[in-house]
């Protein structure tokens, strides 16, 4: 199966159609007036499709186990040929166009099952997706292709030389993958004085992010907030949020963290924590999405 651990949880839609063509119009008669003897098509085929639905990660190997929230099969009847249409939802963290279309596929086979026997005729097409919703490719965004951002790893032990620094390159890997350059990278101690500073001078470069990695725990030291708090037009507390519920369902130290998020002018500031599956979590969380707050900051609507 594809990992997808690292994906957060959406509203995902999706429809799915099937078209039995039947070979004589006794058979739409039959399906209208009850008569088929084996039962009612319609609402049998519904029942299956909804089975089919619910089994689909049953039979197909790579697809996830999820939770099927809503279901509706409806049909269309035109002349010589019955539409079927699936449309599932879901919040979860991959989509359900295969639940669809094989819902879609059973409703189809278990009226072809009970038609049979009237009609040789029949036939099955155009088993095929027609809409899906809530998958990454809704929110990717018009984004700016000239962001630029500073990434400033706070920490004594390395800025002594005593440790590595795995968490910064992390946050910049992401950030070379979501499009975004890097204007600059330091690595500073854990002092006030040297974080505002760093602040300051980026903001003032004309840095679109600085991202903060370490200093955001409860040690002595840790006093990354403290420094940038001061600094901050406004904070945004649904991002700081956002980056702790989704540690938080990965390990339960997350809530820990006093990652702060806010804005200096139209500088977007981050700190956030300092170990690096801290860092490329908080990362996953909020990028790409994060950078529509450029959009937001000139002006423009949430669509």
């Amino acid at each position: 199966m594809v990992d997808i651990t690292n994906k957060t949880s959406t509203l995902r839609i999706a429809t799915a159609q099937a078209v039995v063509k039947v070979s004589t119009p006794a058979t739409i008669e039959a399906i209208k007036k009850g008569t088929v003897p084996k039962g009612d098509v319609l609402a049998m085929s519904k029942a299956a499709g909804l089975l089919g639905v619910k089994k689909t990660p049953d039979l197909l190997p790579d697809c996830h186990p999820l939770p099927i929230e809503y279901t509706n099969i409806a049909y269309k009847i035109s002349d010589l040929e019955i539409q079927v249409s699936v449309t599932i939802k879901t919040i979860y963290k991959t989509g359900v166009e295969v639940e669809a279309m094989h819902g879609a596929s059973i409703v189809a086979l278990n009226m072809y099952d009970m038609l049979k026997p009237i009609d040789k005729g029949i036939e099955i097409h155009h088993i095929k997706l027609i809409d899906k919703k809530g998958g990454k490719s809704d929110y990717t965004d018009t984004f700016r292709s000239d962001i630029q951002a500073a990434v400033v790893v706070c920490s004594d032990t390395i800025s002594a030389g005593k440790k590595e620094d795995k968490a910064g390159k992390a946050i910049i890997s992401k950030l070379k993958k979501c499009n975004v350059e890097i204007l600059n990278y330091a690595i500073i101690p854990d002092e006030v004085a040297t974080i505002q500073q760093k602040a300051k001078h980026y903001q003032s470069q004309g840095a679109d992010i600085i991202i903060y990695t370490g200093g955001t725990g409860l040690s002595k030291r840790d006093v990354t907030p403290e420094a940038l708090q001061p600094l901050l037009d406004r904070t945004i507390p649904g991002v700081e949020e956002a980056i702790r519920k989704y540690g938080q369902d990965r390990m339960p130290y997350a809530m820990l963290s006093r990652s702060v998020v806010g804005t200096i002018e139209n500088t977007l500031v981050l700190a956030l924590p300092g170990s690096t599956n801290g860092a490329k979590e908080s990362m996953e969380a909020i990028f790409p999405e994060i950078l529509h707050v450029f959009r937001i900051l000139k002006g423009a609507r949430h669509d």
